[in-house]
C-alpha cells in the first residue's frame, strides 16, 4: 500500500513538473514553450550598444529599431563561421529577394548581429559584400560590449560556446522584432516563407518618406 502511494506521489509530482515546464502541456520543450509565450505576449528586447551599421553613428539596439521604423528580422552570426552562419546567410539572401519581390522593402528589413568580439565594422562590411547584401534591405552590426551582448543573446535564446580554432558552436533561429523593440516571433531556419508571411501581416505601413527612399534604392540597382 505504501509503495503504491509513493508511486502515485512520484507520478503526480512528475506530471506537475512537466505541466509547468511545457506551459500546460501545450509545448513539448522549454524552448517551444518560450516561443509560444512570446507569440502570446511579445517581450521588450534588452538594449545594447551596436557598432558597424553603415551610414549611422554607433548607437543602441532599441534606438536603431525605432530609427529605422520597419519590422526587423534578426539573426545572430559571426564572419569567420563556415557552416551554420553561411546557411543562414544563404537563406537571408533568399529572404532579401523575396522581400523585394513582395514589395516589402519599405516595411521589413534584415539585420545580422555578430556575437564575435573580434568582428569589426570593416569585417562586417566585407562580409556583407560577400553575401551580396543590399544595404537598403539587409544590415550588419556587432555587439561590442560584453554585458550588452550577453543580455541580448540570453533574451533571444542564443547559446554561444567557444570551440577549437577560434570558432563557436551556437544555435540558430530567426527573430521578428517590432520597431518598438518587442520580440514577437522566433522561427527556425528553413521556415523563411512562413516568417515572411507573418512579417507581411505584422509590419507597419510604410511612411511616404520610407516608400520614396525604397523606390530610389531599387532604382539605383541594389543587388
Amino acid at each position: 500500500m505504501r509503495m503504491a502511494l509513493a508511486i502515485c506521489l512520484v507520478c503526480i509530482l512528475g506530471a506537475g513538473a512537466l505541466y509547468w515546464q511545457t506551459d500546460g502541456f501545450t509545448a513539448v520543450t522549454t524552448e517551444s514553450a518560450r516561443r509560444a509565450d512570446i507569440r502570446r505576449q511579445p517581450r521588450l528586447v534588452p538594449d545594447a550598444a551596436l557598432a558597424g551599421l553603415p551610414g549611422h553613428a554607433a548607437g543602441a539596439l532599441r534606438e536603431e529599431l525605432r530609427r529605422d521604423g520597419r519590422l526587423t528580422i534578426i539573426d545572430f552570426m559571426y564572419t569567420r563561421c563556415a557552416s551554420l552562419c553561411l546557411a543562414m546567410g544563404t537563406e537571408f539572401q533568399q529572404m532579401q529577394q523575396a522581400i523585394k519581390d513582395r514589395g516589402l522593402q519599405d516595411r521589413v528589413r534584415l539585420l545580422s548581429l555578430s556575437f564575435d568580439p573580434t568582428d569589426t565594422p570593416r569585417l562586417l562590411q566585407e562580409y556583407g559584400r560577400r553575401m551580396r547584401a543590399d544595404p537598403a534591405v539587409w544590415d550588419f552590426a556587432a555587439l561590442p560590449a560584453a554585458a550588452g551582448r550577453e543580455a541580448v543573446l540570453k533574451a533571444f535564446g542564443i547559446v554561444v560556446v567557444p570551440a577549437p580554432l577560434g570558432q563557436y558552436e551556437h544555435n540558430a533561429a530567426y527573430h521578428a522584432v517590432s520597431a518598438g523593440g518587442y520580440l514577437t516571433r522566433i522561427v527556425d531556419i528553413g521556415n523563411a516563407e512562413a516568417l515572411l508571411d507573418y512579417a507581411e501581416r505584422a509590419a507597419p505601413a510604410a511612411s511616404a518618406g520610407r516608400r520614396a527612399a525604397s523606390g530610389l534604392a531599387l532604382a539605383g540597382g541594389g543587388s
